[in-house]
């Protein structure tokens, strides 16, 4: 639909989903410490406008925990090993999986997934 008026929005959307998935995004948005309100923004904005090639080619690509090496310190994704930090955990379990939720050159931030 074409915005004939080309007026300035108010920056509200009324939206309607399952209340299943609006449970979910609450509590990721909670994981992250932010408000629902906040925690939507950031997702369609990074959905909008990927900040780096890297984010475009990674975030959000699942990681099983088998893929550390943890002697090295290192993760392999698509036969790549990258350096890592895990943002909500200090240490790697080998039995879950994680999300990358950011990817800056050769680090890759991982979220483990529960």
């Amino acid at each position: 639909m074409v915005d004939k008026n080309n007026s300035q929005k108010s920056g509200k959307i009324p939206l309607r989903i399952d209340p299943k998935l609006h449970e979910a995004l609450a509590k990721r948005a909670n994981q992250e410490g932010r408000s629902l309100n906040n925690f939507l923004t950031k997702l369609l904005e990074e959905g909008l406008h990927p900040e780096t090639f890297e984010d475009r080619q990674f975030v959000g690509q699942v990681i099983s925990g088998e893929n550390f090496d943890l002697a090295s310190q290192l993760v392999n994704v698509s036969g790549i090993y990258y350096r890592y930090l895990i943002d909500n955990s200090s240490r790697v379990h080998q039995d879950a999986d994680y999300a990358i939720i950011e990817a800056n050159g050769n680090i890759l931030t991982l979220r483990e997934l529960k």
